[in-house]
């Protein structure tokens, strides 16, 4: 019998546990941490911070596509513009604010993916990366044909207020926390759900889910309407955070930017893994930005340096745990 269960008096927690539990707590604080940061940094660093959870939210549905229907999309822009455009035409023509104009965006983002995913349903690997392609490609020129409601080259601003009495800029911060906290949320529960059990099932072993009764079909069709809605809330709240929205934030590098996102945070679907894609995203353009023509090679290196650390990092760290065990 070991020492700790001499002193204890119960069998000593192994490295898993801790890192569970290390786990558990990681998110809750992490929201802590992210709702006192406006009172600690200045004001452009609380719009960028806006920008980046927004962004987060993108990431989610690429990696929610990738997780559950095993496929990759290059043009969830496509899918996020829908949801900015419906914030900034429901407030241009309607008056209402983001309140209203979320659910809309939600709801009409689910539906478009369901429309995409229906025709492309027999379509898989590249031949449906390359579909999605297509979405991103047109998008620029359907925006500004329809420029009497779109505001074509030049956009639409988005600046009315959820909250009356309170600075914009907080604003802009806390909405698009909330709602990157909310679709984190959402994910965590869909992953214990039943329902999340049968996409994984259906993507995993199609013929296992046929035979309890899943269609595949219906599966894929589902996930695609599932991130596509997330794409939608991923764009309405950057209209709102970033108070513009314009045909140049949502072109075919827009939803590039995007994969990318979701291959630096491992296409996790946590809080944690969420913000390193959005900050990738964010952050480390606009500390390059002083690099000049080195940019794109640097933003490369450090695309190359973050794959590698998530990589070989868990490993490094598991022969530390077997030989600090060993030792012990």
């Amino acid at each position: 019998m070991s020492e700790s269960v001499v002193q204890s008096g119960r069998p000593a927690r192994s490295g898993s546990d801790w890192r569970l539990q290390a786990g558990q707590w990681a998110t809750p604080v992490l929201i802590a941490v992210l709702v006192c940061l406006p009172f600690a940094v200045t004001g452009s660093w609380t719009y960028t911070l806006g920008v980046c959870f927004a962004n987060s939210i993108g990431v989610l549905a690429v990696s929610v596509l990738v997780r559950y229907g095993g496929e990759v999309s290059i043009g969830h822009s496509f899918f996020a513009a829908v949801g900015a455009y419906s914030v900034a035409i429901l407030e241009h023509r309607l008056g209402v604010s983001l309140l209203v104009g979320l659910p809309v965006a939600l709801a009409l983002g689910v539906v478009s993916g369901i429309c995409f995913a229906w025709p492309s349903r027999r379509l898989s690997g590249i031949y449906l990366a390359v579909s999605t392609m297509a979405l991103a490609l047109a998008l620029p020129e359907i925006i500004n044909n329809a420029d009497e409601w779109t505001g074509g080259f030049e956009g639409l601003y988005v600046s009315r207020p959820v909250v009356s009495g309170v600075g914009m800029s907080l604003q802009r911060y806390y909405a698009a926390l909330v709602v990157l906290v909310a679709v984190t949320y959402a994910l965590a529960r869909l992953r214990h759900s039943r329902q999340g059990l049968k996409l994984l099932l259906a993507r995993s072993h199609p013929a296992a889910a046929d035979a309890f009764g899943t269609r595949r079909v219906w599966a894929r069709v589902s996930v695609m309407g599932i991130s596509a809605g997330i794409a939608a809330l991923s764009g309405a709240t950057l209209a709102f955070a970033s108070s513009t929205v314009s045909p140049s934030g949502f072109t075919l590098w827009s939803a590039i930017f995007l994969l990318v996102g979701s291959v630096v945070s491992f296409y996790g679907l946590t809080l944690p893994r969420a913000l390193i894609g959005g900050a990738f995203l964010t952050l480390v353009p606009q500390l390059l930005s002083a690099s000049g023509a080195w940019i794109p090679v640097l933003y490369g290196l450090a695309l190359l340096a973050v794959i590698l650390c998530g990589h070989y990092l868990p490993k490094i760290g598991g022969m530390m745990h077997r030989r600090a065990r060993g030792v012990s």
